[in-house]
């Protein structure tokens, strides 16, 4: 097993920086996602691990080597690619006994490998099958399997789910999950779906415009984002922003958005001292913004009156597309609300759980 580490990597193509000065240390049997938007660079710096592509300048290492210049068939990695990548001609057992054939890796030893990764995986009934013959989660599990019996020191994952369908995708995060517990190897996953990271990661790391954004455990990324980028990509719904300003009222600290005041509990308000009277950027997450019938006991709440424009019942939960002058916004609401599109309403903010970044640099105000 290895630990693996990106040391000011940087990779270019032409003049356009794909990758910027990367630093990650990945622990050994950590399973740590890559996540950003599409052309983010996440799945370049995988690319990157595997020696698919040359970086430019910086240092990758995989335990104690550096892999710069190591082929990729050394560098004791597996991948599983988006497309699957499986040999059509070939059957399911000769797919995933493939690169052991070329590594003359004896017989009986691929036999007891492809078979392990078979039962490991529950496919030991399509071995004779060709891919046609399979559906699109069998064909992700053969994929998974090929990289299995490698034994390698590190799984490499780029995007392996996008091309399934949504309960599937729910059920193979899972077996995903299992398999990372059960083979206690590194795993390094790329994504741009927050839901794959946020339920699989041991440690996220949010990647936009080829810069680490923030790296850290899927609960702190989303109690407490070090930047505007990072808040609104964490999170579904996305959190809500409301450029405004911070002024004094009477000796509270209150964020001006316009169209509503909202005054900051003095228990939370040390933070903001340094920036009364500047712009900043309020932050609220849906799940914090209730019906005013239905406000949770001890929390600091701010009322605020809103329009519904649209609602959308979701069984257990009900989101609430509102309105407050120029301030559009969601809300995910407890079931028991009554409220209607058209209706003017109020809601009330749990103050408890709000994010305030300065405007000028979306930097988190703490």
């Amino acid at each position: 097993m290895a630990r693996v580490a990106f040391e000011n990597v940087v990779k270019k193509y032409g003049d356009v920086l794909a990758v910027n000065n990367l630093n990650i240390d990945v622990a050994d049997k950590e399973f740590l996602v890559l996540v950003g938007p599409s052309g983010c660079g996440k799945t370049t710096a995988l690319r990157c691990l595997a020696g698919l592509e040359e970086i430019t300048s910086g240092n990758i290492k995989i335990g104690d080597r550096i892999v710069n210049d190591i082929a990729p068939k050394d560098r004791d990695i597996a991948m599983v690619f988006q497309s699957y990548a499986l040999y059509p001609h070939l059957s399911v057992y000769d797919n995933m006994a493939f690169g052991l054939k070329l590594r003359k890796v004896p017989k009986e030893e691929i036999k007891r490998r492809v078979g392990e990764a078979a039962d490991i995986l529950g496919i030991r009934d399509f071995l004779e099958r060709k891919p046609r013959q399979l559906s699109g989660g069998q064909r992700q599990r053969v994929a998974v399997g090929r990289a299995i019996v490698r034994e390698p020191k590190v799984f490499l994952f780029d995007e392996p789910l996008s091309n399934l369908d949504a309960k599937l995708r729910v059920a193979m995060r899972a077996e995903i999950s299992k398999l990372h517990q059960r083979l206690q190897t590194t795993f390094i996953y790329v994504t741009h779906d927050q839901t794959e990271a946020m339920t699989m990661a041991t440690r996220i790391a949010v990647i936009n415009k080829g810069v680490l954004q923030q790296l850290d455990s899927p609960q702190n990324l989303y109690d407490h984002p070090n930047n505007l980028f990072v808040a609104g990509f964490i999170g579904s719904p996305a959190m809500n922003f409301f450029p405004g300003k911070l002024r004094k009222d009477n000796g509270h600290i209150v964020v001006d958005a316009g169209d509503f005041n909202v005054k900051i509990p003095p228990k939370k308000s040390k933070p903001y001292e340094g920036h009364v009277g500047k712009d900043v950027i309020f932050g609220i997450r849906p799940e914090n913004i209730h019906d005013a019938e239905f406000i949770p006991s001890n929390i600091d709440s701010e009322k605020v009156a809103v329009k519904v424009d649209v609602t959308e019942l979701m069984g257990n939960e009900i989101f609430l597309y509102l309105v407050s002058g120029k301030n559009t916004f969601v809300a995910r609401v407890d079931p028991r609300s009554q409220l209607r599109v058209g209706e003017q309403a109020t809601v009330a903010f749990n103050m408890d759980n709000i994010h305030i970044f300065d405007a000028a640099t979306e930097e988190a105000i703490r």
